[in-house]
């Protein structure tokens, strides 16, 4: 089978899971293992997957002031390899990190992570309550429009005790000094999102990892305002807010 045969394409499958897979049983060594992400306009960023593994002291000033509100118990939703979860355990809080990927589980159980392979809509009940739900690494964005954030929104509400609050960060899209970004987020894409009713910031990607590729999937950078927009309705209200730079924390409440 040559190189050019189409049989040697990319497989589907967890690329996700097998980067930090490589990555926890390398020794975590910068430089040596490499996610790629893939957007659906042909554009590509490779990143280093050290930073699945960053310590408090690398997370950005936004994340590291998200956690200072962290309270109680904790469900940290999208986990992956528990850079979140373990620290905030070994400050003390009880953590449950969930994330669809069988990999980063495997992972994050290896690092001491109570970890679920599930998604939000897919969590026992009997797991909660809970006083804090993180959707950190900018994972505010598997809140996708405002359909899915209604019911993501509110099942997450169902898992959480009085005065809860949630705890997510993203990046605004429209702040940005790459023109690649700006013509997707503020310009060709954008005017193609609103033409099928998607929020400017709604991007389609996938995880590659040497011949293994993920689905594509949605996710979505909000604006401060598209955030607040897509808020209306469900059970959480924003609360506070910090930035550093383009990317951003907020802590939300239960109305």
């Amino acid at each position: 089978m040559g190189w050019n045969d189409p049989a040697s394409g990319p497989e589907v499958g967890d690329a996700f899971g097998q980067v930090l897979a490589a990555c926890w049983e390398g020794g975590v060594r910068p430089g040596t293992v490499h996610e790629v992400l893939e957007r659906d306009d042909g554009y590509v960023q490779v990143w280093d997957a050290v930073r699945w593994f960053a310590g408090p002291d690398e997370w950005s000033a936004a994340e590291r002031w998200g956690c200072e509100h962290v309270i109680g118990r904790v469900l940290d939703v999208g986990c992956g390899a528990g850079r979140h979860a373990i620290p905030l355990a070994e400050a003390g809080h009880e953590v449950i990190g969930i994330d669809c990927s069988p990999g980063a589980v495997a992972v994050a159980r290896d690092r001491g992570v109570r970890a679920l392979r599930t998604a939000v809509e897919e969590l026992a009940p009997d797991e909660g309550p809970f006083d804090s739900i993180l959707l950190l690494g900018s994972n505010l964005g598997i809140l996708v429009d405002e359909q899915q954030a209604a019911r993501s929104l509110t099942r997450l509400a169902s898992m959480a005790g009085a005065g809860a609050r949630l705890i997510g960060s993203s990046l605004d899209p429209h702040i940005t000094g790459y023109p690649e970004h700006r013509r997707y987020h503020n310009a060709d894409h954008q005017r193609s999102n609103r033409r099928t009713g998607r929020l400017p910031g709604q991007t389609r990607m996938r995880v590659r990892y040497r011949r293994t590729v993920t689905e594509w999937f949605d996710y979505t950078f909000f604006s401060e305002a598209e955030l607040e927009r897509i808020l209306k309705g469900t059970p959480w209200v924003l609360r506070a807010m910090e930035y550093d730079g383009p990317t951003y924390c907020v802590v939300l409440e239960l109305r």
